[in-house]
């Protein structure tokens, strides 16, 4: 973070993330000495702690609530995105998250209890007036057993996946928990904490063997293999038809963790090899579009990135949270160290669609991404330099007219 001073006039100057992330919320001056002040929206309780994640650990901060049996929430800021936690006399009630795939319709689809073509259903509707799983019970798409197990799995995944960041900001506050936020799950902090330190190193013992996700498992030698119940299931679904690593898992429904263990325990065996996918070429109008669009990012990010280190980052960070439809465009889409997007994800992402749909949405979405970057052009390059920038960015919305309509 840059350093900020208080001018003459007592003013001090807020980064542009941080005034995003407060809006128009009030401030009180919460805490103060001669080596800090602490400004914090107290509208939801009062604020018991903040602080950076580094000398204090995710496992201090959750022991010291178990330990003094604390209610209220913990508030975690990491990179892309943000996770809470919700105690009740210490102990972890709820969990909830801004990370997309940590959603509870992509928990259902991980789980494999409903299809891609509702879980697009759902992010089309997007926020509902009774919550999303009690509406698919009520539709009889889940039962209330299979909405219990997608909940706990995602308290679960959000509270372990929290061990995994090393640096990030946090806030206590002090505030009773609605009971509808309270879930009973059965949930001992001291057990999750323990259970999370030890995901956090297996997983990375996983992640040797099984490099990325987009992998494709490949059937070796079973002769003289003795496996499990859980490992001839994948045996069987790899065997049905080919897909990555991430699809394979999501059709065993096992969830990450214990699915890349399982998938860890085959390779090992060397009953299941893995292969690089196969890199597909977008061809035709819609691979122009990209193209194009991919050469105006990362000549933005190459200027930009040079005086705004987390450049990258603020991008990543509006792809997520862009509303439907273009969230679903950039759904698993990673902005690349160049600044360009993934032309493969997408068309797997718009995959079903009119090729005049396709075109339409793909260049709506990537025009959000391009006005997004040209605004952070201007707040951190010089006016010259960013309005010479901006003018060369400028000329892509020709060349996209001129595809679109190409052919229609």
């Amino acid at each position: 973070m840059a350093k900020q001073s208080i001018d003459s006039t007592g003013r001090i100057t807020i980064s542009s993330r941080g005034a995003a992330a407060i809006g128009k919320k009030d401030l009180d001056e919460v805490s103060l000495s001669s080596q800090h002040i602490l400004l914090a929206n107290t509208d939801e309780g009062p604020m018991l702690m903040a602080g950076a994640i580094g000398e204090v650990t995710v496992t201090d901060l959750l022991s010291f609530c178990n330990m003094f049996r604390k209610n209220g929430s913990l508030l975690f800021n990491l990179k892309g995105g943000s996770k809470e936690l919700f105690f009740s006399e210490g102990e972890i009630v709820f969990a909830s998250s801004t990370f997309p795939h940590e959603s509870l319709p992509e928990v259902l689809y991980d789980l494999g209890k409903i299809n891609q073509a509702t879980l697009k259903k759902i992010k089309e509707v997007g926020s509902t007036a009774a919550p999303v799983g009690k509406i698919l019970v009520e539709k009889e798409i889940i039962t209330a057993k299979d909405l219990w197990l997608a909940i706990r799995q995602q308290v679960e995944a959000i509270i372990y996946s929290i061990f995994t960041f090393k640096e990030g900001d946090f806030c206590m506050r002090n505030k009773t928990i609605e009971k509808d936020k309270i879930v009973r799950l059965s949930l001992n902090t001291q057990n999750l904490i323990m259970e999370g330190l030890r995901r956090v190193d297996e997983r990375a013992l996983y992640l040797r063997e099984i490099p990325s996700v987009e992998a494709v498992p490949i059937l070796g030698n079973q002769r003289g293999q003795t496996l499990d119940e859980d490992e001839q299931s994948l045996i069987e679904i790899i065997r049905d038809k080919q897909c990555n690593v991430k699809e394979l898992i999501r059709r065993a429904g096992f969830g990450e963790f214990d699915g890349l263990r399982i998938l860890h325990g085959l390779i090992r065996k060397k009953v299941v090899s893995l292969e690089e996918p196969a890199v597909a070429e977008v061809k035709g109008d819609l691979g122009d579009l990209l193209s194009v669009f991919n050469g105006a990012l990362v000549a933005m990010a190459k200027q930009v990135s040079t005086v705004h280190d987390s450049f990258l980052e603020e991008v990543q960070i509006f792809i997520r949270d862009l509303p439907q439809p273009y969230s679903y465009v950039f759904r698993d889409v990673t902005v690349g160290k160049d600044g360009s997007v993934d032309g493969g994800r997408i068309m797997a992402n718009l995959d079903g669609l009119e090729e005049g749909d396709k075109k339409r949405l793909l260049a709506d979405a990537l025009s959000e991404v391009i006005y997004m970057e040209c605004i952070s052009a201007k707040e951190n390059l010089p006016n010259e330099e960013s309005a010479e920038l901006i003018k060369r960015v400028q000329k892509v919305s020709e060349r996209i007219k001129s595809l679109i309509g190409r052919g229609e």
